[in-house]
Protein backbone atom coordinates (compact mmCIF):
# COMPACT_ATOMS: atom_id res chain seq x y z
CA UNK A 1 0.00 0.00 0.00
CA UNK A 2 1.37 3.40 -1.02
CA UNK A 3 2.05 5.73 1.90
CA UNK A 4 2.86 9.41 2.06
CA UNK A 5 4.80 11.58 4.47
CA UNK A 6 4.81 15.32 5.10
CA UNK A 7 8.03 16.98 3.96
CA UNK A 8 9.62 18.29 7.20
CA UNK A 9 9.14 22.02 7.62
CA UNK A 10 6.27 22.20 5.09
CA UNK A 11 2.61 21.20 4.85
CA UNK A 12 2.87 19.15 1.63
CA UNK A 13 3.21 15.37 1.38
CA UNK A 14 5.03 13.06 -0.99
CA UNK A 15 5.29 9.30 -1.43
CA UNK A 16 7.36 7.72 1.33
CA UNK A 17 10.96 7.15 0.30
CA UNK A 18 10.57 8.76 -3.12
CA UNK A 19 12.37 11.67 -4.74
CA UNK A 20 10.30 14.56 -6.11
CA UNK A 21 10.04 14.59 -9.89
CA UNK A 22 12.86 16.90 -11.02
CA UNK A 23 12.43 18.85 -14.24
CA UNK A 24 14.47 17.46 -17.14
CA UNK A 25 15.87 20.71 -18.44
CA UNK A 26 13.14 21.83 -20.79
CA UNK A 27 12.42 25.06 -18.86
CA UNK A 28 13.82 28.52 -19.59
CA UNK A 29 16.81 27.96 -17.27
CA UNK A 30 17.82 24.48 -18.34
CA UNK A 31 18.21 21.76 -15.74
CA UNK A 32 18.94 22.03 -12.02
CA UNK A 33 22.62 21.86 -11.12
CA UNK A 34 23.80 21.87 -7.50
CA UNK A 35 27.16 23.23 -6.37
CA UNK A 36 28.50 23.90 -2.89
CA UNK A 37 31.16 26.01 -1.27
CA UNK A 38 33.44 24.60 1.41
CA UNK A 39 30.94 25.51 4.14
CA UNK A 40 27.93 23.96 2.39
CA UNK A 41 29.20 20.49 1.50
CA UNK A 42 27.21 18.54 4.10
CA UNK A 43 23.91 20.37 3.62
CA UNK A 44 24.15 20.36 -0.19
CA UNK A 45 24.74 16.60 -0.14
CA UNK A 46 21.50 16.18 1.81
CA UNK A 47 19.64 18.42 -0.66
CA UNK A 48 21.06 16.46 -3.59
CA UNK A 49 20.01 13.21 -1.93
CA UNK A 50 16.49 14.55 -1.40
CA UNK A 51 16.16 15.66 -5.04
CA UNK A 52 17.91 12.57 -6.41
CA UNK A 53 20.48 14.70 -8.24
CA UNK A 54 24.28 14.50 -8.45
CA UNK A 55 26.43 17.24 -6.95
CA UNK A 56 28.36 19.51 -9.26
CA UNK A 57 32.13 19.26 -8.83
CA UNK A 58 34.47 22.19 -8.47
CA UNK A 59 38.13 22.51 -7.58
CA UNK A 60 39.15 24.83 -4.74
CA UNK A 61 42.75 25.90 -4.22
CA UNK A 62 44.05 28.29 -1.56
CA UNK A 63 47.42 29.71 -2.57
CA UNK A 64 50.17 30.62 -0.07
CA UNK A 65 49.09 34.26 -0.29
CA UNK A 66 45.59 33.14 0.89
CA UNK A 67 44.00 33.87 -2.51
CA UNK A 68 41.16 31.45 -3.30
CA UNK A 69 40.98 29.86 -6.76
CA UNK A 70 37.85 28.07 -8.04
CA UNK A 71 37.50 25.97 -11.19
CA UNK A 72 34.22 24.31 -12.23
CA UNK A 73 34.59 20.71 -13.44
CA UNK A 74 31.30 20.82 -15.40
CA UNK A 75 29.85 23.22 -17.94
CA UNK A 76 26.90 25.18 -16.54
CA UNK A 77 26.05 27.02 -19.76
CA UNK A 78 22.34 27.78 -19.85
CA UNK A 79 21.57 25.80 -16.68
CA UNK A 80 19.67 26.65 -13.47
CA UNK A 81 22.45 26.58 -10.87
CA UNK A 82 21.91 26.47 -7.09
CA UNK A 83 25.01 27.31 -5.06
CA UNK A 84 24.87 26.30 -1.37
CA UNK A 85 27.17 28.04 1.10
CA UNK A 86 26.88 27.94 4.89
CA UNK A 87 28.48 30.89 6.66
CA UNK A 88 30.44 28.98 9.27
CA UNK A 89 34.05 29.40 10.38
CA UNK A 90 36.17 30.70 8.65
CA UNK A 91 33.41 33.20 7.91
CA UNK A 92 35.24 35.64 5.66
CA UNK A 93 36.87 32.88 3.62
CA UNK A 94 33.40 31.46 3.02
CA UNK A 95 31.99 34.85 2.03
CA UNK A 96 34.83 35.41 -0.44
CA UNK A 97 34.54 31.89 -1.81
CA UNK A 98 30.81 32.44 -2.39
CA UNK A 99 31.48 35.58 -4.40
CA UNK A 100 34.25 33.91 -6.43
CA UNK A 101 32.04 30.90 -7.21
CA UNK A 102 29.22 33.20 -8.33
CA UNK A 103 31.67 34.94 -10.66
CA UNK A 104 32.89 31.60 -12.04
CA UNK A 105 29.29 30.50 -12.73
CA UNK A 106 28.46 33.81 -14.41
CA UNK A 107 31.54 33.65 -16.66
CA UNK A 108 30.60 30.11 -17.68
CA UNK A 109 27.21 31.49 -18.87
CA UNK A 110 24.92 29.87 -16.30
CA UNK A 111 21.28 30.43 -17.22
CA UNK A 112 20.42 31.52 -13.66
CA UNK A 113 22.51 31.67 -10.49
CA UNK A 114 20.64 31.03 -7.23
CA UNK A 115 22.57 31.34 -3.97
CA UNK A 116 21.35 29.28 -1.02
CA UNK A 117 22.66 30.89 2.17
CA UNK A 118 20.77 29.32 5.12
CA UNK A 119 22.29 31.80 7.58
CA UNK A 120 23.04 35.25 6.16
CA UNK A 121 25.83 36.89 8.19
CA UNK A 122 25.99 40.51 9.33
CA UNK A 123 22.19 40.80 9.52
CA UNK A 124 22.38 42.38 12.97
CA UNK A 125 24.10 45.36 11.33
CA UNK A 126 20.91 46.45 9.55
CA UNK A 127 20.64 50.14 10.53
CA UNK A 128 22.64 53.14 11.72
CA UNK A 129 21.90 53.02 15.43
CA UNK A 130 25.12 54.88 16.32
CA UNK A 131 27.09 57.67 14.66
CA UNK A 132 29.70 56.71 12.06
CA UNK A 133 28.79 53.01 11.71
CA UNK A 134 28.14 50.91 8.57
CA UNK A 135 25.02 49.05 7.48
CA UNK A 136 26.86 45.83 6.71
CA UNK A 137 23.75 43.79 5.93
CA UNK A 138 23.15 46.08 2.94
CA UNK A 139 26.79 45.65 1.92
CA UNK A 140 26.36 41.87 1.95
CA UNK A 141 23.34 42.15 -0.34
CA UNK A 142 25.22 44.49 -2.68
CA UNK A 143 28.24 42.16 -2.95
CA UNK A 144 26.07 39.14 -3.75
CA UNK A 145 24.25 41.08 -6.46
CA UNK A 146 27.37 42.63 -7.99
CA UNK A 147 29.07 39.22 -8.11
CA UNK A 148 26.25 38.08 -10.40
CA UNK A 149 23.62 36.22 -8.37
CA UNK A 150 20.11 36.26 -9.85
CA UNK A 151 18.21 34.97 -6.82
CA UNK A 152 18.80 34.20 -3.14
CA UNK A 153 17.32 31.73 -0.69
CA UNK A 154 17.85 32.14 3.06
CA UNK A 155 16.26 31.12 6.36
CA UNK A 156 15.12 33.20 9.33
CA UNK A 157 16.64 36.59 8.71
CA UNK A 158 17.30 38.51 11.91
CA UNK A 159 14.95 41.23 10.62
CA UNK A 160 12.45 40.85 7.80
CA UNK A 161 13.19 44.26 6.32
CA UNK A 162 16.63 43.03 5.24
CA UNK A 163 14.83 41.58 2.21
CA UNK A 164 14.56 45.18 1.04
CA UNK A 165 18.35 45.44 0.82
CA UNK A 166 18.29 43.08 -2.17
CA UNK A 167 17.33 44.22 -5.65
CA UNK A 168 17.09 40.63 -6.85
CA UNK A 169 14.18 38.29 -6.06
CA UNK A 170 14.53 35.79 -3.26
CA UNK A 171 12.84 33.47 -0.82
CA UNK A 172 13.24 34.40 2.85
CA UNK A 173 12.13 31.13 4.46
CA UNK A 174 11.56 30.19 8.07
CA UNK A 175 12.38 27.08 10.10
CA UNK A 176 9.43 27.86 12.39
CA UNK A 177 7.22 25.11 10.96
CA UNK A 178 10.02 22.54 11.13
CA UNK A 179 10.85 23.25 14.77
CA UNK A 180 7.32 23.89 16.02
CA UNK A 181 6.04 20.64 14.46
CA UNK A 182 8.78 18.79 16.33
CA UNK A 183 8.03 20.64 19.58
CA UNK A 184 4.35 19.81 19.17
CA UNK A 185 5.20 16.11 18.78
CA UNK A 186 6.85 16.16 22.22
CA UNK A 187 3.43 16.82 23.79
CA UNK A 188 4.95 18.85 26.63
CA UNK A 189 2.32 19.29 29.37
CA UNK A 190 1.50 22.58 31.08
CA UNK A 191 3.59 24.48 28.53
CA UNK A 192 4.33 28.20 28.15
CA UNK A 193 6.23 29.63 25.18
CA UNK A 194 8.70 32.33 26.22
CA UNK A 195 10.59 34.76 23.99
CA UNK A 196 14.24 35.29 24.90
CA UNK A 197 13.76 39.05 24.51
CA UNK A 198 11.24 41.70 23.46
CA UNK A 199 12.60 41.78 19.91
CA UNK A 200 11.55 38.18 19.29
CA UNK A 201 8.13 38.50 20.95
CA UNK A 202 6.15 38.73 17.71
CA UNK A 203 7.64 35.51 16.36
CA UNK A 204 7.25 33.86 19.77
CA UNK A 205 3.53 34.68 19.55
CA UNK A 206 3.38 32.49 16.43
CA UNK A 207 4.92 29.67 18.45
CA UNK A 208 2.34 30.11 21.19
CA UNK A 209 -0.53 30.11 18.69
CA UNK A 210 0.80 27.02 16.92
CA UNK A 211 1.27 25.07 20.17
CA UNK A 212 -1.87 26.46 21.83
CA UNK A 213 -0.05 27.85 24.86
CA UNK A 214 0.24 31.15 26.77
CA UNK A 215 3.07 33.53 25.91
CA UNK A 216 5.73 35.04 28.17
CA UNK A 217 8.61 37.39 27.37
CA UNK A 218 11.97 37.93 29.04
CA UNK A 219 12.53 41.66 29.41
CA UNK A 220 16.23 42.39 29.22
CA UNK A 221 18.53 45.31 28.74
CA UNK A 222 22.02 45.36 27.30
CA UNK A 223 24.53 47.26 29.44
CA UNK A 224 25.92 50.14 27.36
CA UNK A 225 29.50 50.01 28.66
CA UNK A 226 30.06 46.22 28.38
CA UNK A 227 27.53 45.10 25.76
CA UNK A 228 26.51 42.24 28.07
CA UNK A 229 22.85 41.28 28.32
CA UNK A 230 21.14 41.59 31.68
CA UNK A 231 17.75 39.90 32.09
CA UNK A 232 15.45 41.85 34.36
CA UNK A 233 12.00 40.31 34.62
CA UNK A 234 9.38 38.08 33.00
CA UNK A 235 6.29 39.49 31.30
CA UNK A 236 3.73 36.72 31.74
CA UNK A 237 3.29 33.76 34.09
CA UNK A 238 5.79 30.87 34.14
CA UNK A 239 5.37 29.75 37.76
CA UNK A 240 4.89 26.00 37.93
CA UNK A 241 4.97 25.74 34.13
CA UNK A 242 7.18 23.96 31.65
CA UNK A 243 8.74 26.60 29.41
CA UNK A 244 9.84 26.53 25.78
CA UNK A 245 12.33 29.38 25.32
CA UNK A 246 12.58 30.50 21.67
CA UNK A 247 15.04 32.70 19.77
CA UNK A 248 16.50 33.02 16.26
CA UNK A 249 20.16 32.26 16.99
CA UNK A 250 22.59 31.44 19.78
CA UNK A 251 26.19 32.66 19.55
CA UNK A 252 27.94 32.61 22.93
CA UNK A 253 24.90 31.64 24.97
CA UNK A 254 25.08 34.67 27.27
CA UNK A 255 21.55 35.88 26.53
CA UNK A 256 20.15 32.37 26.98
CA UNK A 257 21.87 31.94 30.35
CA UNK A 258 20.32 35.18 31.65
CA UNK A 259 16.91 34.24 30.23
CA UNK A 260 16.91 30.76 31.78
CA UNK A 261 18.04 32.17 35.13
CA UNK A 262 15.14 34.64 35.06
CA UNK A 263 12.63 31.96 34.03
CA UNK A 264 13.69 29.67 36.86
CA UNK A 265 13.77 32.58 39.32
CA UNK A 266 10.07 33.06 38.58
CA UNK A 267 9.25 29.43 39.36
CA UNK A 268 9.41 27.53 36.03
CA UNK A 269 9.74 23.74 35.99
CA UNK A 270 11.42 22.06 32.97
CA UNK A 271 12.93 24.43 30.41
CA UNK A 272 13.28 23.63 26.70
CA UNK A 273 15.17 25.78 24.18
CA UNK A 274 14.54 26.22 20.43
CA UNK A 275 16.51 28.37 17.99
CA UNK A 276 17.22 28.24 14.25
CA UNK A 277 20.90 29.11 13.87
CA UNK A 278 23.39 27.22 16.05
CA UNK A 279 26.41 29.52 15.80
CA UNK A 280 27.70 28.28 19.17
CA UNK A 281 31.07 29.98 19.58
CA UNK A 282 33.44 30.10 22.52
CA UNK A 283 31.95 28.80 25.76
CA UNK A 284 28.45 28.31 24.32
CA UNK A 285 28.43 24.47 24.60
CA UNK A 286 29.56 24.59 28.23
CA UNK A 287 27.04 27.30 29.06
CA UNK A 288 24.15 25.40 27.49
CA UNK A 289 25.14 22.22 29.31
CA UNK A 290 25.33 24.07 32.62
CA UNK A 291 21.67 25.14 32.30
CA UNK A 292 20.33 21.58 32.68
CA UNK A 293 17.81 22.12 29.88
CA UNK A 294 15.33 19.33 29.18
CA UNK A 295 16.01 19.50 25.43
CA UNK A 296 17.56 21.87 22.88
CA UNK A 297 15.97 22.07 19.44
CA UNK A 298 17.87 23.59 16.52
CA UNK A 299 18.60 23.11 12.80
CA UNK A 300 21.56 22.45 10.52
CA UNK A 301 21.61 25.89 8.87
CA UNK A 302 25.13 25.91 10.31
CA UNK A 303 27.29 22.76 9.95
CA UNK A 304 27.29 20.74 13.15
CA UNK A 305 30.37 18.65 13.90
CA UNK A 306 30.12 15.30 15.66
CA UNK A 307 32.23 16.78 18.46
CA UNK A 308 29.70 19.58 18.95
CA UNK A 309 26.81 17.12 19.02
CA UNK A 310 28.63 15.03 21.61
CA UNK A 311 29.39 18.15 23.65
CA UNK A 312 25.65 18.95 23.88
CA UNK A 313 23.99 15.50 24.14
CA UNK A 314 20.46 16.83 24.73
CA UNK A 315 20.46 18.77 21.43
CA UNK A 316 18.13 17.69 18.61
CA UNK A 317 19.35 18.93 15.19
CA UNK A 318 16.59 19.06 12.57
CA UNK A 319 17.54 19.12 8.89
CA UNK A 320 16.37 21.96 6.63
CA UNK A 321 17.48 20.00 3.53
CA UNK A 322 14.03 18.62 2.54
CA UNK A 323 12.47 22.09 2.83
CA UNK A 324 15.26 23.65 0.77
CA UNK A 325 14.97 20.84 -1.78
CA UNK A 326 11.27 21.56 -2.26
CA UNK A 327 11.91 25.30 -2.53
CA UNK A 328 14.62 24.72 -5.14
CA UNK A 329 12.29 22.52 -7.18
CA UNK A 330 9.47 25.07 -7.06
CA UNK A 331 11.76 27.99 -7.88
CA UNK A 332 13.07 26.02 -10.86
CA UNK A 333 9.58 25.16 -12.13
CA UNK A 334 8.10 28.60 -11.46
CA UNK A 335 5.60 27.35 -8.88
CA UNK A 336 4.48 29.00 -5.64
CA UNK A 337 6.81 28.56 -2.66
CA UNK A 338 4.10 29.88 -0.34
CA UNK A 339 2.06 26.73 -0.97
CA UNK A 340 4.60 24.81 1.07
CA UNK A 341 3.45 26.72 4.14
CA UNK A 342 -0.27 27.10 3.42
CA UNK A 343 0.29 30.56 1.95
CA UNK A 344 -1.07 29.83 -1.53
CA UNK A 345 -2.14 32.83 -3.65
CA UNK A 346 -5.67 33.14 -4.94
CA UNK A 347 -6.14 31.15 -8.13
CA UNK A 348 -6.11 33.27 -11.29
CA UNK A 349 -8.82 32.77 -13.87
CA UNK A 350 -8.47 34.29 -17.37
CA UNK A 351 -12.27 34.51 -17.51
CA UNK A 352 -12.43 37.07 -14.72
CA UNK A 353 -13.80 40.45 -15.88
CA UNK A 354 -11.30 43.21 -16.47
CA UNK A 355 -11.69 46.13 -14.06
CA UNK A 356 -12.04 49.59 -15.54
CA UNK A 357 -9.23 51.95 -14.58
Amino acid sequence: METTEVVPGTTIARKTGSHPAVANGTGPFGKIMLFAGAGGQSLSSEIAGYLGLPMGVSERIVFPNENIFIRLEHSVRGQDVYLVQCMCTPLHDNIMELLIMIDALKRDSAGRINVVIPYLPYTRSDKKDQPRVPITARLMANMIEVAGADRYITIDLHAGQIQGFFNIPGDALTAFHLMSDYAKSLEIPNLVVCSADLGYAKKARNWAEKLGTPLAVVEKRRLFNTGQAEALTIIGDVEGKNVLLVDDEVLTGGTIVKAVEAIRKFGAQDVYLAFTHALLRGEAPQRLNSLNLKQIITTNTMPMSDAMKEAIPNMKVLSVAPMLGEVILRAHEGRSVGELFNEAPRAYSPSEPVLDS
